[in-house]
């Protein structure tokens, strides 16, 4: 009963309140702010006048989803088994964009526990509004299955989990159409599977109260069906009502190199649907893998009609720094699936997104609404940033491997402090880490840290994080002498062990009662490792290391790496 007090009582790192920072002789690290620095030269085009920048959220924010509610628009991601769950954005103009909370952010909302981080946990969330309520709808992969969530207001709090046993699939999507009818639309699998990436969308009019099903699971449209396109893995389904006519949207071809989106219409929303003729109506798949700083893998998208009545998709791409890798690769990134967005035009009642041979543009001339942008952090573009840890407690952007169950961390006076724990990354259980979102190709991250170890095993520092078995450690130990030293480790695949294979070691001297300065780079497939003792001047622990490791081509999977302050015990 206490322990279940407790877990009730743990809210979102968000709203944790902190204790205070003790010295650096009790045994945690301290942290005093980290510096990120992001430079993409596909970014550094001026904007002109009225236009914005592709993606509009750059780093792991995959699978968007977007409702409007009068002048306000919200959209939120997939966050997968990284707590908490589910952003959510508000903006004004569908270019600047705030955080304002997460949807999953209680540790008793959702069972990430023993989760892999790559690809179980939270998929494909869709937002929708209908009579004053918010309604998310996803699947937790690997921890429950379908469920849906309610809120009044979107920043939160939104409610327990409504379970969904009745849903036999993923990517789930409410739509409520104008006779007061509530349908969901989901993936699942065929009647009769002919290969393995025969997958179909399904249908049935559910309960507008408590979502229990009233109709059968009727299939709309079938994966299998023989197309001039790529329907293998159809997925991520939302349903339109656009001139009387419903439209299916989906994602066919697997969310990498042959990803696209397709539409469908029908007079009535259970059917039959026919094909738009010129599917896809968005895919960078059949471009020159040659073509100059490419976006692939798009899809996944939601449709949007704004306030003066144009129409927009916002939809999941891939940047990606070569396209060496095999055709069913998307290329190497470490950025994750980003969040672009682009103007729909309509060509014989069909929604256009891309043209057939066009790639996604980089710059587009944004929406005839006044811009409004607000204070906060950088979403897009390049820009330096210091998360300096003065508030109470880790804003909403910050994430945690899995759901914690204690409170090891603890933000006050412009510090983050860090408890060491013996659950390490690898594990598949729930360490002392937090991090950010890499978001560009080339970045450099920077921390001050004070933490003195004593044991064998003790290590506190920066970890990039693209999955369980795929993770870069820089940080203070000991060595075998019990001599302090900084090290680098990597852990590149499930048959390593958990905790890597050092690459690097340098002893070093820690200045009493200062921090030193840990700064890890990634350039594109490089990373480097350095430090200060006066946080000016640098000296390399490790030079031009391979950063593969943190792609998803690598890693597998569907996140982007997350960095940031980690503190560890326990014999490796």
């Amino acid at each position: 009963m206490v322990k279940s007090k407790f877990l009730l009582g743990l809210i979102a790192a968000t709203l944790l309140t902190p204790l205070a920072a003790p010295a650096a002789a009790d045994g945690k690290a301290h942290f005093g702010w980290l510096d990120y620095k992001g430079h993409d030269a596909v970014f550094d085009r001026p904007l002109g006048k009225g236009e914005y920048r592709n993606p509009i959220l750059t780093g792991f924010y995959p699978d968007p989803s977007i409702v409007r509610v009068g002048g306000d628009y919200y959209l939120i991601n997939s966050t997968f088994a990284f707590y908490p769950g589910i952003p959510i954005f508000h903006s004004r103009d569908l270019v600047n964009w705030k955080q304002i909370g997460n949807v999953i952010d209680r540790p008793d909302m959702m069972p990430f526990d023993g989760t892999w981080i790559g690809n179980n946990g939270v998929y494909a969330p869709q937002i929708s509004h209908h009579n004053g309520t918010f309604y998310v709808i996803n699947t937790c992969v690997g921890c429950g299955g379908n469920f849906i969530v309610t809120a009044k207001n979107p920043a939160g709090p939104w409610s327990k989990p409504i379970w969904l046993p009745h849903i036999n699939g993923i990517d789930p999507s409410l739509f409520f159409d104008d006779d007061g009818k509530v349908y969901i639309i989901h993936q699942g699998n065929p009647p009769a599977k002919r290969y393995d990436a025969h997958t179909a969308i399904w249908m049935m009019e559910v309960d507008p109260v408590t979502f229990a099903k009233r109709s059968d699971d009727v299939v709309l449209v079938d994966g299998g069906d023989k197309a001039p396109w790529h329907t293998e893995y159809i997925e991520g389904p939302h349903l339109y009502k656009v001139n009387g006519e419903y439209m299916v949207w989906a994602a066919g071809g697997g969310t990498g190199y042959y990803h696209g989106e397709l539409a469908y219409k029908s007079d009535k929303p259970f059917g039959p649907y026919k094909a738009n003729p010129n599917n896809p109506v968005l895919t960078q798949f059949g471009l020159p893998d040659d073509r100059p700083n490419p976006v692939t893998a798009t899809g996944h998208a939601d449709l949007l009609q704004d306030g003066q009545g144009k129409w927009w998709a916002v939809f999941l791409g891939t940047r990606v720094y070569d396209l060496t890798t095999p055709p069913q690769d998307p290329g190497r990134f470490a950025t994750g699936r980003e969040t672009f967005m682009l103007p729909v035009t309509w060509r014989d009642g069909w929604p256009v997104v891309t043209e057939k041979g066009q790639a996604v543009p980089y710059v587009v001339k944004g929406p005839a609404l006044p811009r409004s942008v607000p204070a906060g952090r950088f979403l897009n573009g390049n820009y330096a940033v210091r998360e300096a840890f003065t508030g109470a407690a880790l804003g909403p952007q910050w994430l945690f491997a899995r759901t914690p169950h204690t409170q090891w961390w603890q933000v006050r006076g412009g510090e983050l402090a860090i408890t060491p724990r013996a659950e390490h990354m690898g594990d598949k259980v729930q360490p002392s880490f937090v991090g950010r979102r890499l978001a560009h190709m080339t970045a450099t991250i920077t921390t001050p840290v004070r933490f003195q170890p004593h044991a064998a095993g003790d290590e506190a520092g920066l970890m990039a994080v693209q999955n369980d078995a795929f993770y870069y450690a820089f940080g203070l130990g000991l060595n075998p002498a019990g001599k302090t030293v900084l090290r680098v480790r990597l852990r590149a695949g499930e048959k390593e062990p958990s905790h890597g294979k050092t690459l690097a070691e340098m002893p070093v001297r820690l200045p009493a009662g200062k921090p030193i300065y840990l700064r890890m780079n990634v350039d594109k497939a490089k990373a480097g490792f350095s430090y200060s003792l006066d946080g000016k001047s640098y000296r390399p622990v490790l030079r031009d290391a391979d950063a593969s490791p943190l792609t998803t081509a690598a890693a597998g999977g569907f996140v982007g790496a997350v960095v940031g302050p980690y503190a560890e015990t326990g014999a490796q």
